[in-house]
């Protein structure tokens, strides 16, 4: 690996309540994940928010989840697949006007939440939301974790994908994300993120929370930003990153760079 992505969830408050520090973590990262208005933000919120990733030349994503602010897009929701086709598209277009309006382009999407961890489940849900992501934005990069549904139904439509690994939270042996309601699902021990990320980029592997040794392949790491600890982990992550001598790099200079490889084969 020579190169990774830090990445973030940002834009999760709503109307006056602020969930996390996003005005310190953006200049610390290289691509945000940002909510657009279902599981958390507003209008407000999500032009501040875009505002801010274009000062600091942080790449934008759109944080697509369930229509659920007061669960904050964690609770399992049965909605027909097409319905939730339409809230993804309604979610990447409320978004993307404002990174149009602020003249900066929106280059990513993830799914939050439960729908993520139902989408990554499900491969008859992710061909019917992923779709929508292609009609709308054929272009659009699809964050996601690695050996999932998302990520396989994401190369069969021919997206550009690039693969995650969650610094602060679980994995079952199975690859998928702990249940939160598991103990040790979500982790705030700093000094834990630090073994895990620096196992992870010496090694490509981490230990589930079972105990089992998993396979990792990704190229993007992921905090929480709505968890108290979220500064001090990236902090932590540039240590690691400089230590190993890796680069900073986001999804689409990846991409292009993956691109630029390839034709020297």
């Amino acid at each position: 690996m020579k190169y990774i992505d830090l990445n973030a969830d940002l834009g999760e408050g709503f109307g006056d309540y602020q969930i996390g520090n996003d005005a310190a973590l953006m200049p610390r990262i290289t691509s945000a994940n940002v909510a657009c208005g279902f599981h958390a933000g507003d209008a407000v919120i999500m032009a501040n928010t875009v505002a801010l990733a274009k000062q600091h030349g942080v790449e934008l994503g759109a944080h697509v989840g369930f229509p659920d602010l007061l669960g904050f897009g964690r609770r399992r929701m049965q909605i027909e697949p097409q319905v939730m086709a339409h809230y993804v598209t309604y979610q990447l277009g409320a978004l993307s006007a404002f990174a149009a309006a602020a003249s900066y382009p929106l280059s990513h999407m993830s799914f939050h939440g439960a729908l993520g961890n139902m989408v990554s489940e499900d491969e008859a849900l992710a061909q019917v939301l992923l779709l929508a992501v292609k009609t709308f934005d054929p272009n659009m990069i699809i964050s996601t974790l690695s050996g999932n549904a998302v990520e396989r139904v994401a190369r069969q439509l021919d997206l550009p994908v690039i693969c995650t690994f969650l610094a602060d939270r679980a994995y079952e042996s199975n690859g998928q994300l702990a249940s939160r309601v598991k103990a040790g699902a979500v982790i705030h021990d700093t000094e834990q993120v630090r073994a895990r990320v620096r196992q992870f980029l010496s090694e490509g592997t981490v230990q589930a929370i079972d105990g089992s040794i998993l396979a990792v392949e990704a190229s993007s790491i992921l905090v929480h930003g709505d968890t108290a600890e979220a500064i001090a982990m990236v902090d932590i992550l540039h240590e690691i990153i400089s230590e190993l001598g890796l680069s900073l790099l986001p999804p689409s200079s990846q991409l292009r760079q993956h691109s630029w490889d390839r034709t020297l084969l």
